[in-house]
């Protein structure tokens, strides 16, 4: 790329990851190549020592984050097996009331015979003399047949209706009981994670948390340059659709806004949270989770990529965000963090996939 292009490009990252550490807490922002000042007098922890503590976050909040994108696919399917048991209870109602009108039908024609002596048609026909009366009795009795064998048909297809819906009633029951101790496993998880994260960091010091937050725009900053430094913006040319559009308006409207585990907005928002909704608001519905967006959805070759894209992150697919253009995408990183852009390649790409391929 020019060298005009790529000091804009360089600048505009470092603005980029700045952003990123800005959201934490009582951390204040720091640029990428520190200087000493007066007032680091007093001896912070080696980088070394810090480098581990951030490698221990790092650990607990992925491990946190593939605890949610389990919590979140729990509660998605629960959601589901929620409608599906509504859908059955209204076709066991509906099945009901269809078997109580066939019973009705058949009682009636049972007292129709009752009233004519108890003999049946093709008894009556055989004791006609009136030969008119014999062929029209002989139509009657062969409708009268069919209709008898369609009443048991229908009457014996919705008794096993009525028994199919019970059965995966029942069926969807007990996925629903699964699902919710599989949510509480992954809840208990997510608090365990980032409980361990915030103790973490509540035992450094003031200087040490400035210092880790450097160290962490400087890791996102490294690999976005590498990133950069292959060239690739160089052949990401692909412009933004008109759902691509959109989803990118509203995912770059929740800047600020906090992660919280599990949200969907509008206040806050997971990664896979802020992805979906945002593709939501476009008009096409995608999956909840990071996992099943890189599963379900088109995978797409970075050199294709355009604005609205999903770019998904690390081996196991834990973390998503969406691409804006100009080599950034928009987050929601981790808890302690807020919804902002960062460099798209300062984190590991696993693939990036397409909404509206």
């Amino acid at each position: 790329m020019g060298t005009g292009k790529r000091g804009l490009v360089a600048t505009a990252v470092t603005v980029v990851c700045a952003i990123t550490v800005l959201a934490a807490p009582g951390t204040a922002f720091a640029s990428p190549d520190p200087t000493p000042s007066a007032s680091a007098s007093s001896t912070p922890a080696p980088n070394k020592d810090l480098e581990a503590v951030r490698d221990k976050l790092d650990k607990l909040y992925h491990d946190a984050a593939v605890a949610t994108d389990s919590y979140n696919a729990a509660e998605e399917r629960s959601k589901q097996q929620s409608a599906a048991i509504v859908g059955l209870a209204k076709e066991i109602v509906k099945g009901q009331q269809k078997l109580d009108e066939l019973k009705k039908r058949a009682g009636a024609a049972a007292a129709a015979q009752y009233r004519t002596g108890g003999l049946p048609d093709e008894a009556q026909l055989l004791l006609s003399d009136d030969p008119q009366e014999f062929l029209d009795g002989a139509g009657r009795v062969m409708q009268g047949e069919r209709a008898t064998k369609g009443l048991i048909a229908e009457m014996t297809q919705t008794q096993q209706d009525l028994k199919q819906y019970a059965a995966d009633a029942a069926e969807q029951w007990k996925q629903l009981e699964a699902g919710r101790k599989a949510k509480d496993a992954a809840r208990k998880k997510i608090k365990k994670q980032i409980a361990a994260a915030e103790k973490l960091e509540s035992q450094l010091e003031a200087k040490e948390k400035e210092r880790l937050a450097e160290l962490e725009q400087e890791e996102a900053l490294k690999a976005q340059t590498a990133w950069l430094d292959s060239g690739i913006l160089d052949e990401i040319k692909g412009k933004a659709s008109e759902q691509g559009k959109k989803a990118v308006e509203f995912a770059t409207k929740q800047i600020g806004k906090p992660y919280v585990w599990g949200a969907e907005g509008p206040d806050s928002y997971d990664c896979s949270g802020l992805t979906s909704q945002a593709w939501a608001s476009a008009g096409r519905p995608i999956p909840r989770t990071s996992q099943e967006q890189w599963k379900q959805l088109k995978h797409i070759d970075i050199k294709d990529m355009r604005p609205g894209d999903l770019i998904i992150y690390f081996d196991d697919a834990s973390h998503v965000g969406m691409y804006i253009g100009d080599g950034a995408m928009v987050n929601a990183p981790r808890p302690g963090r807020t919804v902002s852009i960062a460099g798209a390649g300062s984190m590991p790409i696993l693939g990036v996939v397409r909404p509206d391929a």
